[in-house]
């Protein structure tokens, strides 16, 4: 039977997980942090390229953090080894010889939306997750401290495509309609919900005037740890709204979550304004929704036994988030996703 994915604490899926914002990791600097429970050096050549591995100098285990940034490699601070970006050491100053084992597990990294990511292994099938309709596009960027949730990252996940929740939590009556897109590879799929505004209270009613009577959002998930939130959809007035959810599990089963607004750069004065407007009110949406749903995620013991047919997008969800990859970074489990 496989390893369960899905809500497991032990398991790190294949995917992009931030590691700090680009402009703290300037030409020539090295940072050490525990991302994902693995203690990593972040650090940047010389020529600008940004390098990961693991942290501990393999000699006597010194942290490479405290080290020194020489041209392309990183020189522990302790016997001054040098190790380059794919972990290889390649000099020991003193003697020529280079041991076998003298080496580091390196990883691949991006940087997007002002932050630097890491990806669990030396080399990922493709860059961070992007929303097709700003692929190419220059963009502009807003983010919000980081959060936490009282929860693993696979459940508060689930927020944007709960089509129930909108109805009792946030009182938005739409009667939501899912459609359902994956990717080749089944790493990133897309939750498609549509539908009409009712017509029978004096919100709903300013809502079809102001917008119209069809709604649609998508929620494309990556990895099981990243989520892209397309809103406004196909509205009157509006252009589209994104924003980025990444998810990041640290101790005790809790998420640190990086909410980040993106928008298209336009040219000009007056697309700069319209731009910012438009990350504004990204933002502004969010915060509609985010105290509520605080309270839930933080206070919640996740236990689908009676699941109705409106939360077939949990069902399609977790299937999804089962059938991803573990990462070298994954705990040693059984096949009942328990500790072995």
């Amino acid at each position: 039977m496989k390893t369960k994915i899905f809500n497991n604490p032990n398991i790190i899926a294949k995917g992009w997980y931030i590691a700090c914002l680009s402009k703290d990791i300037l030409p020539g600097k090295a940072k050490s942090l525990t991302l994902c429970g693995q203690k990593i050096v972040i650090f940047r050549t010389e020529t600008g390229q940004v390098r990961a591995l693991n942290a501990y100098c393999p000699h006597l285990g010194t942290d490479l953090g405290i080290g020194k940034v020489d041209g392309n490699f990183i020189r522990c601070f302790f016997h001054h080894w040098a190790f380059d970006g794919e972990g290889n050491c390649r000099d020991i100053p003193c003697q020529k010889e280079i041991p076998v084992k003298a080496k580091l597990q390196a990883y691949t990294t991006d940087e997007k939306y002002g932050f630097i990511w890491v990806y669990p292994d030396s080399q990922a099938p493709q860059g961070v997750v992007e929303f097709d309709e700003l692929k190419g596009k220059s963009l502009m960027t807003m983010y919000d401290k980081p959060f936490e949730r009282g929860c693993h990252h696979h459940i508060c996940m689930m927020n944007g495509i709960d089509a129930q929740h909108l109805k009792t939590v946030h009182k938005l009556n739409i009667d939501m309609k899912l459609s359902l897109q994956a990717n080749a590879v089944g790493d990133v799929i897309d939750f498609t919900l549509s539908g009409e505004f009712p017509n029978t209270n004096k919100r709903e009613k300013l809502a079809r005037q102001i917008l119209g009577n069809y709604y649609e959002y998508t929620m494309r998930y990556a990895h099981g740890c990243i989520g892209l939130l397309t809103i406004m959809k196909k509205v009157k007035f509006v252009a589209p709204l994104h924003m980025i959810y990444a998810y990041t599990p640290i101790n005790e089963g809790r998420t640190r979550v990086q909410p980040i607004y993106i928008a298209e750069k336009r040219k000009g004065i007056f697309g700069a304004l319209k731009t910012k407007i438009l990350l504004l009110l990204t933002k502004a949406a969010y915060y509609f929704l985010r105290h509520e749903d605080g309270m839930i995620y933080d206070n919640i013991n996740y236990n689908p036994n009676t699941l109705l047919n409106i939360d077939e997008p949990l069902v399609k969800y977790m299937e999804y988030v089962n059938q991803l990859q573990p990462s070298i970074w994954s705990l040693a489990t059984d096949e009942s996703g328990c500790n072995g």
